[in-house]
């Protein structure tokens, strides 16, 4: 009884063996003979070129799987390039007396390779990304605590730290949002892609439709009105300049301006009433 009780459960059941087609055996004793001149010259670079072909699909697997997981603007190509290198690195430094399976071997180096590739790409260092990491959780924890969001003090206070070093946290954690001006928006048929760059607007820059449009309407506007009239509309809704500022600008009192810009807008008013259907719209 005692030694049915000690008995492992299942230790009678042996593993069903793999069994290996012809064309596998055939291409495992290749890549083994492949291995083993190699080995013999490793300034081979067409035997090494072999090994690399023939490993190949590892990098492309663990290339997807950690690209699969980044946000957008890192180029899979970017990864798997550097994942060769690593692969190569460990073609080099595999050692086949020790008995491990180079698949083993190869995988830590592959993606050691990818993420050193992807520290170098992130130009914000680790421990800044860690600090704006604490304070976001920081200030989600008093959201939810108070309500609202909380005050430079009251995170201060939460995080044990003064003032001062909260405020140096912040400023550093805003590089954290910044984003490559070269990141892809979208990929095309031709051979150059749209960056962000290309669609980012220029507030600073006229839009020459607007330009024209406005110059048109100016015109319209002023036509009929006498030297005085044309500068009061132009310094007032153009140049946005006070009653006060035109009535220094052309030497008249601020009451008369605006006396004056009454007349006009209800002459205006009246000039293009008429002239309705020529725009489509009401003039109110």
């Amino acid at each position: 009884m005692s030694a049915t009780l000690s008995a492992k459960p299942y230790a009678g059941i042996a593993r069903k063996p793999v069994v290996k087609t012809p064309a596998q055996e055939k291409l495992e004793a290749e890549i083994a003979e492949v291995w083993r001149q190699y080995k013999l010259d490793p300034t081979d670079k067409a035997l090494r070129n072999r090994l690399v072909e023939q490993y190949l699909p590892l990098v492309k697997y663990n290339g997807e799987r950690i690209w699969s997981r980044l946000p957008d603007g890192v180029e899979l190509d970017d990864l798997i390039s550097a994942g060769v290198f690593g692969l190569m690195d460990a073609i080099n430094a595999f050692d086949m007396e020790r008995g491990v399976k180079f698949e083993t071997y190869c995988v830590p180096r592959i993606r050691g390779a990818m993420l050193d590739e992807l520290r170098s790409m992130d130009w914000v260092p680790r421990l800044v990304r860690s600090k704006a990491s604490k304070l976001n959780e920081a200030i989600k924890q008093l959201e939810t605590k108070n309500g609202r969001t909380p005050t430079e003090i009251e995170l201060s206070e939460h995080m044990e730290i003064s003032v001062q070093e909260l405020e140096k946290m912040m400023q550093e954690a805003n590089a954290v949002g910044l984003i490559s001006l070269d990141k892809k928006w979208y990929e095309t048929d031709s051979y150059k892609d749209v960056r962000e760059i290309d669609i980012l607007e220029d507030k600073r820059s006229d839009d020459p439709t607007r330009r024209v449009q406005k110059s048109d309407i100016m015109r319209l506007v002023t036509k009929g009105l006498n030297r005085n009239e044309r500068l009061i509309i132009i310094l007032y809704y153009y140049e946005e300049l006070t009653m006060k500022e035109i009535g220094v600008t052309l030497d008249l009192s601020e009451s008369r301006v605006s006396q004056m810009h009454s007349a006009i807008v209800q002459r205006l008013q009246g000039q293009l009433g008429r002239r309705q259907p020529e725009f489509g719209v009401s003039v109110s």
